[in-house]
């Protein structure tokens, strides 16, 4: 006989409160009643009564020991007193499954998580019938993948479809989470069974260090497997040659013995059949160490570069990498101008830059990329981006105030994309024009009577300068090319975006960059277009991708794109506690089961309570007061009357 729900220090803590409370409340005086009586002439008042001292005692004992024999019954249907030993009673086991991808390689003809699924069906099969398992799948992240359950079909259904993910094992979070869903329960709490191979990532410098189960079972699954692996692959366009890939590759090998494979690439469509070779190089890797090859890829159009690792080992999975290369964009400009030779040097300093120059007369409204309408306005508008220089003031995009004469430029505003880094000496404009400016429009410079550069956000933007700097004071100033490259960056940011690409496994990123970037400035999304949470420390920004795909950062004015496919595998081997069981368990076979007394209990404490009710309580001094009267005497009314 034992509780399931309460100890029995809890159970005789709850009752001697309340026994303490019904004592003292029977040792209570009783409260007096109002008695209706005939006349006072009967009752004698006592001028001086005489105080009794007198010993409290109980005055209605049975009706004390039917409260406290029921309140008895029912806190022990609370704790829920069951016949038979705690041995007899069904336990709830958490079952770890490991599912990392290093569970993918193979030991033999059989893979890692063969073997452990058939260890994990041997497990459940062994324990008792009454017993409840909850299976969880463990890799960087501990997925229920059932409730308790006590029906093992749908168990080893479970445990069948368990498969090998991408990302390694974080055995820390997995015994976190079985702890914590085992303190949940009401029923006994059983084993925390661990199956696999115990390659865990290693823990946070800063955390700390989270102490086994006591109640942990480990069932290792042996995993001496030689293995030869992609770690990262990174790309960036050369500094001296935009067309240029400059291709970094990582490999590391996992096993005891050094290794020399064979670093290959090859380059073309999505279909590997259609790629041409572009480099190979043999290396040799130390046991538990990297080693790095460097090429060179001339290329600006997109395409497929793939990394390959020969030859083939036990884990294939982190022998390839394929990772998709972004054309190199380019801005195409229409120059609308009657002296195109003004601006061809401001536009030659851009080499993203496609220039077309037209005469107005050849103007077409369809262009596409950038219009530059260089002193004149267009029967229609562009419906492209468009940079109006010296418009007339009939037909400008952005309304004229005024015009004014030989007066000196006031400023720039620093705080807009196009005027950054911009400083000029002191100088004069012969000729300007001063816009109406809307609250929203960039006020880029200005004189004292209002803005003579505007630029409008929108689609399409729009930008107007008020005079040609090729033909004022400005043209000697180094500000004008940096004018017009701010502009070109305001419109199409892309073209002066520095691209990194890398090829790394899923899993937690550390993106280390070497510029300050606000958070606003920064963007993380991933394959299908949605956000993905990301935290920005200092200049380090992290983020987690639990499944293959292609994650793009956005940061400032550079664009980094992981392309996650390749598995992320473990260093460290975790090590069982000494105190830990092992293997398969055995359980006797146990003839009886525990049995319930609560539903009895419970029934039989409220007839206590009942019981007492009725035959002390209000119910039956209802039935048995009645008011005394008593008849006044003729001889006393008339007395009284007198």
């Amino acid at each position: 006989m034992y509780f399931l729900n309460l100890s029995l220090f809890q159970f005789l803590a709850i009752f001697g409160s309340i026994s303490v409370i019904s004592v003292a409340l029977y040792l209570l005086d009783r409260s007096r009643r109002k008695q209706v009586v005939s006349t006072l002439r009967f009752w004698v008042a006592a001028e001086n009564p005489v105080a009794a001292a007198r010993r409290k005692h109980v005055q209605q004992p049975w009706s004390l020991l039917l409260q406290l024999l029921g309140m008895a019954l029912l806190l022990l249907a609370i704790a829920q007193l069951r016949l038979g030993a705690p041995a007899l009673a069904g336990r709830d086991h958490v079952l770890i499954l490991e599912t990392s991808a290093w569970m993918g390689a193979r030991s033999g003809n059989r893979t890692l998580m063969d073997i452990a699924r058939e260890r994990a069906r041997r497990y459940v099969r062994a324990l008792p019938a009454r017993d409840r398992v909850m299976l969880v799948r463990a890799d960087a992240l501990a997925t229920p993948a059932t409730a308790f359950e006590p029906d093992r079909r749908k168990v080893e259904a479970a445990i069948q479809a368990s498969e090998p993910g991408a990302t390694a094992l974080d055995l820390d979070q997995a015994f976190a989470f079985a702890r914590h869903i085992q303190s949940q329960q009401g029923r006994r709490s059983g084993e925390i069974a661990f199956i696999g191979s115990g390659r865990t990532t290693e823990r946070d410098s800063g955390a700390a260090v989270q102490p086994a189960p006591r109640n942990l079972r480990v069932i290792s699954i042996p995993d001496a497997i030689e293995n030869t692996g992609l770690r990262k692959v990174g790309l960036r366009r050369s500094a001296t040659d935009p067309d240029v890939w400059e291709i970094y590759v990582s490999a590391h090998n996992y096993g005891a013995q050094p290794r020399t494979v064979t670093v290959s690439l090859n380059y073309g469509s999505r279909d590997p059949a259609t790629r041409t070779p572009a480099g190979s190089q043999r290396i040799t890797i130390k046991p538990a160490s990297d080693a790095e090859a460097t090429f060179e890829y001339r290329t600006a159009s997109s395409g497929m570069i793939g990394v390959y690792l020969t030859p083939h080992d036990a884990f294939p999975a982190d022998d390839h990498a394929d990772i998709e290369l972004p054309a190199q964009p380019t801005l195409n400009v229409t120059v609308y101008s009657n002296q195109p030779e003004l601006l061809k040097p401001v536009l030659a300093a851009t080499p993203r830059v496609t220039a077309v120059y037209r005469k107005p007369a050849e103007y077409r409204a369809n262009d596409t990329g950038l219009v530059i309408l260089d002193r004149f306005i267009p029967p229609q508008r562009p419906a492209a981006d468009s940079i109006w220089i010296d418009p007339p003031a009939a037909g400008s995009p952005i309304p004229v105030r005024t015009t004014v004469t030989n007066v000196p430029f006031a400023g720039w505003d620093s705080a807009h994309p196009a005027a950054a880094g911009i400083r000029t000496k002191d100088f004069k404009l012969e000729t300007a024009t001063v816009f109406e400016a809307a609250p929203t429009d960039g006020r880029i410079g200005e004189v004292q009577a209002g803005p003579v550069i505007v630029a409008r956000p929108g689609n399409p933007k729009i930008v107007v300068l008020g005079f040609d700097p090729a033909l004022s004071a400005m043209r000697y100033e180094l500000a004008t090319p940096l004018l017009f490259a701010n502009l070109l960056r305001w419109i199409s940011p892309e073209i002066f975006r520095r691209w990194e690409i890398s090829g790394g496994s899923v899993g937690a990123v550390k993106l280390e960059m070497d510029q300050n970037t606000a958070r606003k400035d920064v963007k993380v999304t991933a394959e299908d277009g949605s956000a993905l949470p990301f935290t920005l420390r200092d200049k380090t920004v992290n983020f987690f991708a639990g499944a293959p795909g292609a994650v793009r950062v956005v940061a400032g004015d550079r664009e980094y794109m992981y392309s996650l496919t390749l598995p992320e595998l473990a260093d460290s081997k975790w090590k069982p506690p000494a105190t830990a069981l092992k293997g398969i368990p055995f359980y006797a076979p146990v003839l009886d089961r525990a049995a319930d007394l609560w539903p009895w209990l419970a029934l039989a404490g409220a007839l206590c309570l009942l019981a007492e009710w009725v035959l002390y309580g209000r119910f039956r001094r209802s039935l048995r007061s009645r008011p005394l009267v008593m008849r006044r005497p003729q001889s006393a009314s008339v007395e009284a009357r007198r």
